[in-house]
């Protein structure tokens, strides 16, 4: 891809870009509203992060998103005008900084059945790239839209032309950068222009599908907003192509839908996975009683729940994945995840969801965020071939009996596989780090380049060489670049990067973190680093994203925040950090790692 410098691609680096942008919007729909004297002030208050922050300070912090809306239309109309925009100072515009190199979270990979060379790759909040030579090149195709969180896309298989995308992703990331989306858009033109198709209140998609013969036919899986209970969610159906939609399955306001099957032979028959979840500033629920498997033969009128084999406990249904075997659509897999993250099952079903077996989950490698993942394919020939996604990809040739990695080496945490129809060896791999090409099944693969989707928390710029850019990404670590490159980031510090600094009197020094508190330091500029230790005495603990900085007067002196404020006056060296505060955050006994 060449060098997009110039383009007016705005990629993330201050957090993302999108969060800016949407803190521009949401004061601009309410700007002529305020009174003259009272804009600048208003104006003042709004930070990039608002976007991010507002969807999680539950219950206060709903974001209007139709008059978000309404902004945006009436800044696109100023643009379309060439009118100056009054949030933009002297016109000036951003340049893309990378990386181009490193990757990000994929949520959603789509091919077209009759063709090898297009890649459609969804991502989490950088929003769709397409490439036409299999994964070598891509360019953004979704930047005109005013939501860049991805929750899943479907092409039409009557119309290869006609493409869905629900906004809105639904990995409910324990304190990463999820976000909420605004509906569904469609195209008619292969993706080259968007329109909103509704459904703008239904928070988080995590499956759109089309009918095989009616274009106009869609089903939505939504799970409703990321970190509140509301009624938009479960399955909604659109006979019109997004005019208007019907809620057709609805289970209570905390649970959603998050997947479905259709059967490829009949349309009329129907599978949809819920999942009830909940999340707030202190505590998080990945499952309950309302999380099953239900079936309609009618094309979504009615429906039942499918159990006969099935987890029937609260606590052994949390997030599910199913997906029906195109050879034989007899034969149905789900994978089922416990409410407290970890792996509950895999089943089987060859009589049309009628009746489960447990499979085997031995080979695995499960963790206790299963909810991160959660989906399960079918290879396209071979009912018996299985995949899922779990930290690694995994595969069965005997229906889940066993089970072996494929996709060696790749990234960790899995979200999408398209088994391409025509040629199955052709796979597509999307994880935490990118898209992964394979012409093999997965035995060998190549990373692809050239995409910037990186998550940044945070960024840091080296002040006596502005040259050098630091930041902390969404489990691609703390990373660097020393020349100011797209392409030449580094990771210089493990785990999910958070907060970094240069010392401005001193480029050689710096402090990285990982998630809850693991803090190190450089003498070398971040090319090797040690451990830091806060004297907490252990009876704290650390945030998610624990805040850390140096006092601008005196950069040898460091805080950190935990339960408690802590100060080191020699550059936060272990066993010289004081307690300076009282207890700042909420009362013990709640989750501190994301209530504070």
């Amino acid at each position: 891809m060449q060098r997009t410098r110039k383009r007016s691609r705005l990629v993330l680096f201050l957090l993302t870009f999108s969060a800016l942008t949407a803190t521009i919007m949401i004061f601009d729909a309410f700007r002529q509203q305020l009174p003259e004297d009272s804009i600048e002030t208003a104006e003042e208050k709004l930070l990039p992060t608002d976007w991010f922050f507002r969807q999680r300070a539950y219950p206060s912090g709903q974001i209007d998103k139709r008059a978000f809306l309404k902004a945006w239309h009436f800044r696109q109309a100023k643009q379309r005008n060439k009118v100056r925009l009054r949030s933009a100072p002297n016109n000036q515009r951003w340049e893309l900084a990378g990386p181009t190199n490193v990757g990000g979270r994929i949520t959603d990979i789509e091919m077209f059945p009759d063709d090898q060379n297009v890649i459609f790759a969804a991502t989490a909040s950088g929003g769709i790239f397409k490439s036409e030579d299999t994964g070598v090149n891509w360019r953004p195709i979704f930047d005109d839209v005013p939501n860049l969180s991805i929750g899943d896309m479907a092409q039409a298989p009557s119309n290869k032309s006609v493409l869905y995308v629900g906004t809105g992703e639904a990995n409910a990331g324990g304190g990463s950068l999820a976000y909420d989306g605004l509906g569904v858009y469609k195209s008619t033109n292969g993706g080259m222009s968007w329109n909103s198709a509704g459904l703008e209140d239904v928070g988080s998609i995590g499956k759109v599908i089309v009918d095989p013969v009616d274009e106009n036919r869609v089903y939505v899986a939504a799970m409703g907003d990321l970190f509140g209970n509301n009624p938009e969610r479960g399955v909604f159906r659109t006979e019109d192509g997004g005019e208007s939609w019907e809620k057709i399955l609805f289970v209570n306001d905390s649970t959603g839908a998050i997947d479905l099957a259709l059967h490829p032979e009949n349309p009329s028959i129907i599978y949809a996975a819920t999942w009830e979840r909940i999340r707030r500033p202190e505590r998080r629920k990945y499952g309950g009683a309302g999380s099953g498997i239900f079936r309609s033969s009618d094309g979504g009128d009615t429906w039942n729940e499918l159990s006969y084999g099935l987890p029937n406990d609260a606590a052994s249904k949390g997030r599910i994945g199913i997906a029906i075997a195109p050879s034989d659509p007899s034969v149905l897999y789900a994978v089922y995840a416990e409410r407290d993250g970890r792996i509950e099952g895999i089943f089987k079903s060859e009589d049309g969801g009628n009746n489960w077996d447990r499979q085997f989950v031995t080979g695995i490698s499960t963790t206790t965020f299963m909810w991160w993942f959660g989906k399960i394919f079918v290879h396209p020939e071979q009912p018996n071939r299985v995949y899922v996604t779990a930290l690694r990809m995994h595969e069965s040739v005997t229906g889940g009996l066993s089970w072996g990695p494929v996709f060696q080496g790749v990234h960790v945490d899995q979200h999408a596989l398209y088994i391409h129809p025509q040629a199955p060896n052709l796979m597509v791999n999307g994880n935490d780090g990118g898209v992964y090409v394979s012409r093999d099944g997965g035995d060998t693969y190549f990373k692809s380049g050239n995409l910037p989707i990186t998550q940044f928390y945070t960024c840091e710029v080296d002040f006596q060489n502005p040259q050098r850019l630091f930041g902390g990404t969404q489990d691609n670590g703390t990373i660097r670049s020393l020349t100011d490159a797209l392409d030449d980031w580094d990771m210089i510090f493990g785990g999910d990067g958070f907060r970094v600094l240069v010392d401005p009197n001193d480029a050689n020094f710096v402090i990285a973190e990982s998630q809850f508190g693991n803090i190190g330091y450089s003498e070398n500029g971040g090319n090797s680093f040690r451990g830091i230790t806060v004297n907490t005495q252990g009876t704290e603990t650390a945030n998610w994203n624990t805040p850390i900085l140096f006092d601008p007067t005196d950069s040898r002196t460091v805080y950190v925040g935990y339960t408690h404020l802590y100060r080191s006056r020699q550059r936060g060296m272990s066993g010289t950090f004081e307690t300076i505060s009282p207890r700042l955050a909420i009362p013990s006994g709640t989750n501190l790692n994301f209530g504070t």
